[in-house]
């Protein structure tokens, strides 16, 4: 049976080894720095624990898995420039350290280096892996653009925000299962199934960043818990007290949210409160966990033996359970 921590030691490896390009430095080197400030990977490994489901030779998965999360990375470069954000995974961004332009620019290439991972498959599945490689680059980006035009919105609905998670995150993941299936021989029902057990589950994931945002532990969560109430960002526990809150918690919420001047520490616990006035937090947790037990039901039926399901099951479980 396959064992998630030498799949993971592997990936880090071949990571840490693998080169972008060299010249002009200021072109690549950023590529190298934005990869090196590592992430959990866990996007790569869902895609070698969806082929291990199917094949044993995952040396034909490793460089396609590594592409998924080489692309995901890019996706943060550039949505880091757009955020104007001074930190990612506690270090200087790459448009802090260097500059917008060339953040952009290595930004570009980096995606190109990214088709370059992706293409070492079997000739026969090239195409499979392409088509469905491009719908979800494409869908992360309207997913983006959907999270722009919120920012100027205060009518966000539910069915809207969970529309626009689901473009510019969980389709990733959605991909990365149903890549491993394709590069495994999985059939055409199975490749369905894996996709949308990623896709399900990635909303769930987007829903529990949102939750340990507000409710998380700060030495677990591995950065500033309430970032998203001091921001205003609309989150799914925002939209769903906006829509629930009246009277006095109304003008409250909304006083928070116009404040221009205000205690950071103070303005957290005030909407935390509300929340927990409003039920926020068992709601978004019932709707956490309608994911997971969803996507999770698609990776029980998949009709592959349990010993090869167990690796990736008990990934995911401890996905679900993570506090950051």
């Amino acid at each position: 049976m396959i064992q998630i921590d030498p799949l993971l030691k592997n990936l880090h490896e071949a990571f840490a080894v693998h080169r972008y390009g060299t010249h002009p430095s200021e072109l690549y080197d950023p590529i190298q720095y934005i990869m090196s400030l590592g992430g959990k990977r866990f996007r790569p490994l869902l895609t070698l624990l969806s082929a291990s489901l199917y094949t044993d030779e995952l040396d034909k998965a490793l460089k396609p898995a590594m592409a998924v999360e080489v692309f995901h990375n890019f996706t943060l470069m550039h949505d880091d420039i757009m955020d104007q954000a001074p930190l990612r995974r506690g270090e200087q961004t790459v448009h802090e350290k260097w500059n917008a332009n060339t953040a952009i620019l290595s930004g570009d290439v980096m995606l190109i280096k990214a088709y370059e991972l992706l293409i070492q498959v079997q000739d026969d599945r090239l195409r499979n892996v392409l088509e469905r490689f491009n719908i979800t680059a494409a869908e992360v980006c309207e997913g983006q653009q959907l999270d722009m035009n919120f920012e100027t919105r205060w009518d966000v609905t539910e069915a809207e925000y969970l529309e626009m998670i689901r473009l510019k995150t969980s389709v990733v993941l959605g991909m990365a299962l149903e890549l491993g299936g394709i590069i495994g021989g999985a059939d055409a029902s199975s490749k369905k199934s894996l996709y949308l057990a990623g896709e399900t589950m990635g909303i769930g994931f987007q829903l529990k960043d949102d939750l340990l945002d507000v409710y998380g532990d700060p030495t677990k969560f591995g950065k500033q818990v309430g970032g998203d109430i001091m921001a205003n960002k609309k989150t799914f526990l925002l939209i769903e007290a906006l829509a629930r809150a009246t009277g006095e918690t109304k003008k409250a919420l909304y006083g928070w949210i116009e404040a221009s001047h205000f205690e950071k520490d103070e303005k957290v616990e005030a909407v935390r409160k509300i929340y927990d006035q409003l039920g926020i937090r068992a709601l978004t947790e019932a709707k956490i966990a309608e994911c997971f037990s969803a996507g999770i039901a698609h990776l029980e039926a998949l009709p592959v033996d349990e010993s090869r399901k167990k690796p990736l099951l008990e990934f995911v479980y401890n996905l679900v359970n993570r506090e950051n």
